[in-house]
């Protein structure tokens, strides 16, 4: 009997070290699934905050299909999640000003009409402890859904919020280039 439960544990550490991608100590699933959806991990990039690049987040890309362009990755009518575990703990001020900062920078003509549902966003947003994830995941015909720590918060409607959203990784004006970069699969 003993013989076979090491042969079983054995077993499932095989199979639940492989099929996940690895950033700077964070692992994350090949892919997941969302309602009756499989996401496959699109690649994963680091999240470095000043001069000093102090690494902030490991954020990864779940997509429907693998893509490299991210104007196939923003278009409305594909599923996909964005995955941040944090690797440093967070104040919920300086999450409320990234969200801010990201938003000026991705929204372009539509920030006005985004106002209220980043908001929304921002009083959903708390401190983040280091080893925290926050994912958001957007469905085509009903929005973007944001989990903070396991916890579902809401989902926020409207193509044009997820496409802002998601500009702001993988928009002109990403945090960091390589976080773009690996989230797209080029690196």
């Amino acid at each position: 009997m003993k013989r076979a439960l090491l042969a079983w544990a054995a077993i499932g550490a095989l199979y639940g070290s492989a099929g996940a991608g690895e950033l700077d100590g964070v692992k994350l699933p090949d892919e997941i699934r969302i309602d009756s959806r499989t996401l496959v991990l699109n690649g994963m990039g680091l999240r470095e905050a000043t001069i000093l690049k102090v690494d902030v987040y490991v954020a990864g890309l779940y997509l429907e299909a693998k893509s490299s362009d991210p104007e196939v990755v923003l278009r409305p009518g594909q599923a996909k999640r964005l995955v941040m575990r944090f690797v440093r703990a967070v104040p919920r001020r300086d999450l409320v000003k990234a969200w801010d900062d990201g938003f000026d920078r991705s929204a372009g003509a539509a920030l006005p009409a985004l106002r209220d549902r980043i908001a929304t966003l921002q009083t959903w947003t708390s401190d983040m402890p280091n080893g925290g994830t926050l994912s958001l995941t957007y469905l085509p015909d009903a929005g973007t859904s944001v989990e903070i720590q396991g916890t579902a918060k809401g989902t926020i409607p409207g193509d044009d919020f997820a496409q802002a959203l998601f500009r702001i990784w993988l928009g002109p004006s990403p945090p960091n280039p390589g976080l773009k970069d690996g989230l797209l699969g080029r690196s």
